[in-house]
């Protein structure tokens, strides 16, 4: 197309019109790509961004379990330790009354 024939379309036709014909395709154009090429990457990027969030969660549960087990353990040795330290505390005492009894 050249100067000539959009001069003559302007002339035949008025400025709002061949302005309104021009917004319409444009809206047309855009749509077409949004549907086409833009929907079906937002689609899969949803469904990864689940997955991911998913991962996310399950990595998120599996910590706090661990989290709870050590804690648990380290009770556990603190405990033990307490009992060998009171044994030998007990140990000694005793161990002293009865070699004074020999």
């Amino acid at each position: 197309m050249n100067i000539d024939q959009i001069v003559l379309i302007i002339n035949e036709l008025g400025y709002p019109v061949l302005m309104t014909l021009g917004m319409g395709y444009f809206i047309w154009y855009v749509w077409q790509y949004v549907t086409k090429k833009l929907k079906p990457t937002i689609s899969a990027s949803h469904k990864m961004l689940i997955n991911l969030l998913d991962q996310i969660r399950m990595l998120d549960n599996d910590m706090i379990r661990l989290t709870v087990k050590l804690n648990m353990i380290l009770e556990g040795l603190e405990e033990k330790e307490k009992r060998d330290n009171d044994k030998q505390k007990n140990g000694r005492s005793g161990n002293k009354g009865v070699e004074k009894s020999k």
